[in-house]
């Protein structure tokens, strides 16, 4: 098998088969049975992938999907008793139509079909819990798709001090509704990136961003936006 397509089938495994951000993937040995390689290519396939912000790999532990958690944990410990929900909800409406905009110029073919079994995943969720993965796996990839190593890495250290931030927010159901709103919205966003439109993909996320902030945090919306 062909290098390139070695690294396009492992690309194929990791995103089609529901993992969730940071979840880990069956070892070296069984992926090197499931894709008919040596260890030597799986390696250098792994490699490939990690470069790209897909996965990453810690010696002794395993590999992992996604990118390499921020390292500084200090950091993040002293954002979060510093930051206020407010101005997590403005950093994200400055980076992350951004980042939309950016995925619809680079976004490779495993990154668009990635962000639709994302969006899909989203809308099949059985409780909020699963849906909220799906949902932090969909931002995380369109962050992965600018192909931008330091781009990823704001959004890494912005998504972890507003996961850390408890909002306090009860469900009054299950599940998402079958007409939650934020499923039009992920496939408005998913679409747009899709078909290369920078603008509309930007344009997109920051609707979605205000459609969800309107819900649970109203008063936090820049008032530009």
């Amino acid at each position: 098998m062909a290098s390139e397509d070695l690294v396009q089938d492992l690309r194929n495994l990791i995103d089609t088969a529901g993992y969730r951000h940071h979840d880990r993937v069956p070892p070296e040995r069984e992926l090197c049975e499931v894709l008919g390689t040596t260890r030597a290519k799986l390696r250098r396939a792994l490699a490939e992938l990690e470069a790209e912000g897909r996965i990453w790999r810690h010696v002794g532990r395993g590999t992992f999907v996604g990118a390499r958690p921020v390292l500084n944990l200090k950091d993040i410990t002293y954002l979060q008793d510093q930051i206020k929900p407010a101005q997590v909800v403005a950093v994200r409406f400055s980076i992350e139509p951004e980042l939309s905009r950016l995925a619809a110029r680079y976004a490779t073919g495993s990154d668009r079909e990635q962000l639709r079994i994302c969006s899909e995943k989203c809308r099949m969720a059985k409780d909020w819990r699963t849906y909220e993965a799906w949902d932090n796996n969909l931002h995380h990839a369109i962050a992965r798709s600018t192909r931008n190593q330091l781009y990823l890495y704001f959004f890494e250290t912005l998504n972890a001090v507003r996961r850390s931030v408890v909002w306090g927010r009860p469900r009054a159901t299950l599940k998402p509704s079958e007409d939650y709103s934020s499923f039009l919205e992920h496939d408005g966003i998913v679409a747009a990136i899709a078909e290369g439109n920078e603008a509309l993909a930007a344009e997109r996320m920051t609707s979605h961003l205000k459609s969800v902030y309107s819900r649970i945090l109203p008063e936090a919306i820049p008032s530009h936006v």
